[in-house]
């Protein structure tokens, strides 16, 4: 017997139909004699109907009410799930954040949650109940629900796999597991089998859409043993129910990773902006002038590029950005023009940013380079390019993404089997 948490997203419980199928895979695993907690998202397209409907009651609403609309959501699913599952003999009963609680810090919208009392789900789980549980939620400091921003509810899925110790964290999607890139850009992508927490971080934050990024940093810090699996093959197929071995991805520590590949995947993320100041001052201070309000604006800089002039008393900054966020920077940069001194203010939108991503580029020499030659041979203009231990991330132009992500993909033997 082991201690399962399985999270279904939006699509997995987007009407009736998908909710009694999500049913039957809970069952599943109940029949095998494993503890369950369930966390589900709204279904598919009510967050956003929930968001529309506060925007037009007030444009500037207060951010406690909006967490208390659109929190609703997944309340509605966690009730119709528990009912499903009570049709078909199972024991479950609806969990919201609070009545766990799930205990979050005061940033509505965008709360982090700071501890989780599981003791009364783990009590329950020794009378027979499964929990089901309203992902995306819990409770502020002030005593009111916060939610916790965009994909929430894979987060919801990790921590309470942390808080009751669960053997694993099941996050089942309209995929069937991670992919060396985006199938839809290259047919050839592979799922993977295991990728390692690192790797599927630098993936979720580089463009890949299968997992919130606050998920996989929380599996990281708390181990927590995470599947990727599709809700939409038949729940009782052959190996569904394999504990140790089910179909889909698994994210885990990289020591679980016994044969590591150079490049695992290719990653993109469309809408980047470039943002250059010219003729800056060289002196202490002027990054903190440029980067300190961009950060009070809540503004997400990336890529950062310096050129120094030649006699040293000059530089150039370039640095990316969100293409959303384009308006909102140059207002505080052209705010902050006098204390940081530059002589004029470019923009360039329309720009993408491929990665490339690997643990085992720690211990291989010329991942770059080949990178770089391969795109040059495409005829592909590189803007910008930032390095980590396991990462390369390219700026190009946004009309050349598809194929810069098949380029790279191949050239690093990703399409083959």
């Amino acid at each position: 017997m082991a201690r399962i948490v399985m999270k279904f997203g939006g699509t997995s419980v987007a009407d009736m139909d998908r909710i009694r199928n999500v049913a039957r895979h809970v069952k599943r695993e109940v029949d095998a004699g494993h503890e369950v907690a369930v966390v589900v998202s709204a279904m598919s397209g009510k967050t956003n109907e929930l968001v529309a409907w506060t925007r037009d009651a007030s444009p500037m609403h207060d951010a406690r009410e909006y967490d208390a609309v659109v929190a609703s959501g997944e309340q509605v699913t966690s009730g119709l799930l528990a009912l499903a599952l009570q049709n078909i003999g199972i024991n479950a009963r609806s969990w919201q954040g609070w009545q766990i609680p799930i205990k979050t810090d005061n940033a509505h919208g965008a709360a982090r949650i700071l501890e989780i009392d599981g003791s009364e789900l783990i009590r329950r789980f020794g009378e027979g109940q499964v929990a089901v549980v309203a992902g995306f939620q819990g409770l502020g400091p002030d005593n009111r629900i916060a939610t916790l921003g965009r994909g929430g509810s894979d987060t919801s899925a990790v921590a309470i796999a942390a808080a009751i110790k669960a053997d694993r964290c099941d996050i089942y999607t309209d995929v069937d597991g991670v992919y060396t890139t985006d199938p839809r850009i290259e047919p050839k992508a592979k799922r993977l089998k295991k990728i390692a927490f690192e790797e599927m971080l630098e993936m979720a934050s580089l463009g890949a859409k299968v997992l919130q990024v606050r998920s996989v940093e929380l599996a990281m810090v708390f181990k927590v043993r995470t599947f990727v699996r599709s809700s939409f093959e038949d729940p009782d197929a052959p190996g569904m129910g394999d504990f140790l071995n089910p179909p889909g991805t698994l994210i885990c520590d990289e020591e679980e990773i016994l044969e590591q590949e150079v490049v695992t995947g290719i990653a993109y993320a469309k809408d980047e902006a470039q943002i250059s100041l010219r003729r800056l001052a060289d002196r202490p201070g002027v990054s903190a002038a440029i980067f300190g309000p961009l950060a009070e604006a809540h503004i997400n800089v990336d890529m950062i590029v310096q050129n120094i002039s030649e006699d040293g008393s000059k530089t150039d900054m370039t640095f990316t950005v969100p293409s959303g966020d384009v308006d909102k920077a140059l207002k505080v940069l052209n705010d902050q023009k006098d204390k940081v001194g530059f002589d004029v203010i470019q923009n360039e939108s329309g720009l993408v940013k491929v990665s490339v991503i690997g643990i085992g580029m720690r211990s291989h020499a010329g991942v770059a380079a080949s990178a770089f030659k391969a795109l040059a041979e495409k005829g592909i203009n590189i803007k910008a390019i930032t390095t980590s231990e396991i990462k390369i991330s390219i700026l190009i132009d946004g009309a050349y993404a598809e194929l810069a992500v098949r380029t790279l993909h191949s050239v690093y033997g990703l399409d083959k089997s």
